[in-house]
């Protein structure tokens, strides 16, 4: 019998692990669509879009971003309303990265940082993904970061704001925690927009990358 559930168990982690959230196949790179960077600073991904097409969308995240200071990109992520806000060092936080991994039901934030020049200059080249997608496509994504918002009256509700810092933390949807991480939230809107994600390995940031090169939309590779 232990025999029987342990091969239960090993087939149920495997089936979870492989697990996959089909994507559009007719997903395409498009020379003439909105750029998209992914970053992975190597623990965490942040998806980098263009300010002006989020600003030509209407809705409340258009009206977050038009508040934010200069730059013509937007860095966005999504976290733990307090770890992922707190930029002190880590080895003074080790408890509390432990409560935000551990204890379910944590709060979160959708975080939009503006920024100026090239996003993928300041990590190597393996840690970026770049890709142009088909305008409907991107929508689609812009709409998953949308509803990760959790509004009030209508309107974004800004949780906090970094002294020094033109990044923004506005209350989201959904609770963090080591099922529902930042790169799983990544992973998800990439989803949305037409990837074919792996929800479960996508706990770790590579495997966000991964799912751009299995879809082969990375426009640096193109023709290559």
């Amino acid at each position: 019998m232990r025999a029987i559930l342990a091969a239960g168990l090993v087939g149920l982690i495997a089936a979870l692990w492989t697990w996959t959230l089909p994507g559009d196949p007719d997903l395409r790179p498009d020379p003439d669509g909105v750029a998209v960077q992914v970053l992975d600073n190597g623990f965490h991904t942040d998806l980098a879009l263009p300010r002006a097409a989020l600003e030509a969308r209407p809705g409340p995240l258009a009206e977050a971003v038009r508040a934010l200071g200069p730059g013509d990109w937007i860095l966005v992520g999504w976290g733990d309303a307090v770890f992922y806000v707190d930029q002190s060092p880590i080895e003074g936080r080790l408890l509390d990265g432990a409560r935000a991994f551990f204890r379910p039901g944590n709060a979160s934030v959708l975080m939009l940082d503006p920024f100026a020049g090239d996003p993928a200059a300041r990590l190597p080249a393996a840690r970026t993904r770049a890709l142009r997608l088909p305008p409907d496509a991107f929508d689609r994504l812009a709409d998953r970061i949308e509803a990760t918002l959790a509004l009030d009256a209508g309107r974004p509700r800004l949780a906090t704001a970094r002294p020094g810092d033109d990044a923004r933390f506005y209350a989201a949807h959904g609770r963090f925690w080591i099922l529902n991480l930042c790169n799983t939230w990544a992973a998800r809107t990439l989803n949305a927009a037409g990837l074919e994600v792996r929800p479960l390995r996508s706990v770790v940031s590579p495997e966000v990358l991964a799912a751009v090169d299995r879809a082969k939309l990375d426009t640096r590779t193109v023709g290559d």
